[in-house]
């Protein structure tokens, strides 16, 4: 099992997906249908990162394509774009058996590809899906109804944290309220113009 795997290391995002494609860093890969690596435009100025693969994701090899995928996308239409318009990742590539949440070792097992996909991206906004997702990348344990809807620091990007789309599926009402809410916050975030970078000394 390859566990020394440099995020940095890759030239494209063409490189990561071939390099995760046969990948077997955690027991994951012993149950996939098939690995389940992002979607989207490459250079989006907009990404979002969610938990993991469930069965039609499994099936299809693309993120969200279920019924929270559904919801994604009508949330992302929401805010005048289309899934075209962004890209679309997960914490962990490989469906966890019986849709359970992803343990701390296939987390980290994935961590590379999804450190990968970031920087090869570079959004300027990242809005991360439920509390997997922001708890990975915020490095914090606050529970996502603590941080959703905030923007924060990320790199030189900006990270959204909102509800997970099969929560808001479960919930419905004025969690579908909250999510539409965040999503706008991350719109005003990427219509913000960029800072100029300052002139070396």
């Amino acid at each position: 099992m390859q566990l020394d795997l440099d995020p940095h290391s890759f030239a494209s995002l063409a490189d990561v997906e071939r390099e995760a494609s046969t990948c077997t860093r955690c027991g994951l890969a012993d149950t996939r249908t098939r690995v389940v690596f992002g979607v989207g435009d490459p250079g989006a100025d907009l990404m979002f990162v969610g938990e993991g693969p469930g069965e039609q994701e499994d099936r299809q090899g693309e993120p969200f394509v279920g019924r929270a995928g559904q919801l994604l996308t009508r949330l992302i239409e929401g805010i005048g774009l289309t899934r075209d318009d962004v890209y679309i990742a997960n914490v962990v590539k490989c469906r966890p058996p019986g849709n359970r949440d992803p343990n701390p070792a296939e987390i980290e097992a994935c961590r590379p590809y999804l450190e990968a996909q970031l920087r090869l991206v570079a959004p300027r906004v990242v809005v991360t899906l439920g509390n997997f997702a922001t708890k990975l990348l915020l490095d914090t344990k606050q529970g996502i109804t603590k941080v959703r809807g905030r923007e924060f620091p990320f790199g030189v990007a900006v990270l959204v944290p909102t509800l997970h789309p099969s929560a808001v599926l479960r919930s419905g009402g004025t969690t579908l309220a909250q999510a539409r809410a965040d999503f706008v916050v991350a719109r005003r975030a990427l219509t913000r113009p960029v800072p100029p970078v300052p002139p070396e000394a």
